[in-house]
């Protein structure tokens, strides 16, 4: 069972942009089977956002839930997909 990776962003968003293809390819490095990575621009998906609690871009939700509000850093965001993957295969 694979986890699933929204990361909210806006077009022009510097911040977003610095750190987002980092972030992806510690997804990736995961494999994909294992984690599914999806780019949601806030602007066309507001009520997803909104539903989640994000306020402001960027923002990460994994599995349906808001757990970075801000972009973690990427020891951050590698700490939090082991901890998930080991719980699903428990």
């Amino acid at each position: 069972m694979s986890i699933k990776v929204d990361i909210f962003f806006t077009p022009g968003c510097s911040q977003c942009e610095r750190t987002h293809e980092n972030l992806r390819e510690i997804a990736r490095a995961f494999g994909g089977q294992n984690v599914v990575w999806r780019d949601i621009n806030l602007l066309d998906e507001v009520d997803y956002a909104v539903e989640l609690g994000v306020l402001t871009p960027p923002a990460i939700a994994i599995d349906g839930e808001l757990i970075f509000a801000r972009l973690p850093s990427a020891a951050q965001l590698r700490q939090e997909l082991e901890r998930r993957l080991e719980q699903k295969q428990v």
